[in-house]
């Protein structure tokens, strides 16, 4: 992997805008998340910046008070393009929190939809959101209470996603391959 400017801003401001967030029910620093997303990718092979910098920033405007106005003006158009396609919209047009299993079919439609880069970064996405499940399974923690959904549910959408992103390029099908093996794990 190259390591650029544009990378290093990406880093900048995603370790600064996850700054005391932590990812759920843990003390481990959320920025953990996008770091290993970004050397997931680099991994199997997605090593081009615009892949790298928007796997750092795929949760800042999801989850953090960066706007897209920001992305736009500090970043390449690829990149905002890529986080917006990885975004899922969690509020209703009225401001109430939008029920669970709607938002993820419609992000699984709308990463299915994705160009290659975007599948790819969704399913490293979800590669070490499976990866850190089950090493927290194997160390007697009960990860299941975390979520928003049962664990029926939260398996059923690495799944889908994992299908609907893994088509197309022999990078893709082995990170689905890998998520599939660890929902195999987890089932």
């Amino acid at each position: 992997m190259f390591y650029t400017p544009v990378i290093e801003r990406a880093l900048r401001l995603a370790s600064l805008a996850h700054r005391g967030q932590f990812r759920k029910a843990t003390d481990i620093p959320y920025f953990s998340h996008p770091a290993a997303v970004a050397v997931i990718l680099a991994g199997n092979g997605f090593t081009d910046e615009a892949v790298i910098a928007a796997a750092l920033l795929h949760d800042v405007v999801e989850d953090t008070d960066i706007a897209w106005e920001q992305l736009q003006a500090e970043f390449p158009a690829s990149i905002p393009e890529y986080v917006a396609a990885l975004s899922e919209t969690k509020q209703a047009a009225d401001g109430t929190k939008r029920p669970w299993i709607d938002r993820k079919r419609e992000h699984i439609a709308q990463v299915a939809a994705a160009s290659l880069e975007v599948r790819a970064i969704a399913l490293a996405d979800k590669l070490h959101n499976l990866t850190t499940m089950l090493f927290d399974l194997t160390a007697g923690v009960d990860v299941w209470k975390r979520f928003n959904a049962p664990r029926e549910q939260i398996l059923w959408y690495h799944r889908v996603l994992a299908d609907a992103a893994g088509q197309g390029d022999p990078r893709l099908e082995r990170l689905a391959a890998q998520c599939h093996s660890l929902i195999a794990r987890l089932e």
